[in-house]
């Protein structure tokens, strides 16, 4: 079976601040910018992985969801419990000064885990965490 990653979405509640984050501090490439009804879908993603993409979506747009799941969606997304995305570099400690100096929110600086992985952790402007692991 010949499968590959195509998107994955990510809920985001302020899409200038999404677009600025993914674009300008983790450097993202836009591939669709899309806006109905006052709510944006922006899709970005590596430049040198076009096949794979990270659509940013308003969380409570889907028509079957109640009013009770959309104040639900929100807290979880306040704590950072709604969504996560794990990404990997070569340069770890690169990347992380990249970020915490375009004032991401650091979680956890970079680590060498018990289980073998060296990684840090960021939060983006929904509260979405980000973990990047260190390719060997």
């Amino acid at each position: 079976m010949d499968l590959t990653i195509h998107q994955t979405f990510l809920p985001q509640d302020d899409p200038d601040a999404a677009l600025a984050f993914y674009r300008d501090t983790l450097g993202f490439e836009v591939r669709n910018d899309v806006g109905y009804e006052g709510m944006r879908w922006i899709t970005v993603g590596p430049a040198d992985q076009p096949g794979t993409s990270v659509v940013l979506y308003p969380p409570g747009a889907d028509p079957g969801v109640t009013d009770e799941e959309r104040r639900t969606i929100v807290e979880m997304m306040a704590k950072g419990t709604y969504a996560s995305l794990i990404l990997a570099t070569k340069d770890l400690d690169g990347v992380f000064d990249r970020l915490q100096a375009g004032g991401a929110e650091v979680v956890q600086e970079p680590t060498e885990q018990p289980y073998g992985i060296r990684d840090c952790a960021f939060r983006d402007p929904a509260g979405n965490l980000l973990r990047i692991q260190e390719l060997r």
